[in-house]
């Protein structure tokens, strides 16, 4: 019997689901600290710890883990806005046909993701509308996780426009709040 082909995402989410395993199991033992400063531990241990470390990252497209986005580098935003014809962010008023006709696209039945970041001088801020609407929500898998992770620069035929400013109702990134000042007192 063959075994069917699998894309290099599902391939890399299945050797995620056994590491997961092992790090289950290793829990389930007490051999699980997390700590990558264990005097007494075996090279095993250490090996589990930093692979259970590593597991607390949600892989996605465009987290530039795959080999043809290796070459792209990482775009820091300031955060994201999802906006899909089911739903919109919460207190935006106006329904998903009319913010996308105020941003000037087309209401895709997929919906638009809203990058916020910084134009090439680090000051001034822009909004990127791109349809890497599954991107954006493996974005915010990680940091509602408090993984500050980024997407690999959008190919240009995922861009469809670039605004001035920045949108609205954005959920804020780690990066974003560190820089913005918005972590409030330690």
């Amino acid at each position: 019997m063959t075994r069917p082909e699998v894309s290099e995402l599902d391939h890399l989410r299945e050797i995620e689901r056994l590491a997961r395993a092992v790090r289950d199991a290793a829990s389930s033992e007490g051999l699980l600290s997390y700590s990558s400063e264990e005097g007494n531990a075996t090279a095993l241990q250490r090996t589990v710890n930093a692979l259970a470390r590593g597991l607390r990252r949600y892989h996605f497209q465009g987290d530039g883990c795959l080999g043809e986005e290796a070459d792209r580098p990482l775009l820091r935003l300031a955060g994201v806005v999802l906006l899909r014809p089911e739903v919109m962010p919460a207190g935006m008023a106006e329904s998903y046909e009319a913010a996308c006709t105020r941003l000037g696209v087309e209401a895709r039945p997929e919906g638009w993701a809203l990058w916020n970041t910084w134009g090439d001088d680090d000051r001034m801020k822009v909004t990127m509308v791109v349809s890497a609407v599954d991107t954006t929500e493996g974005l915010l898998a990680n940091w509602s996780r408090g993984r500050a992770l980024y997407p690999v620069v959008p190919l240009p035929s995922q861009v469809a426009l670039i605004h001035n400013g920045w949108a609205r109702h954005m959920i804020f990134s780690p990066f974003g709040v560190r820089k913005l000042g918005l972590g409030g007192q330690p």
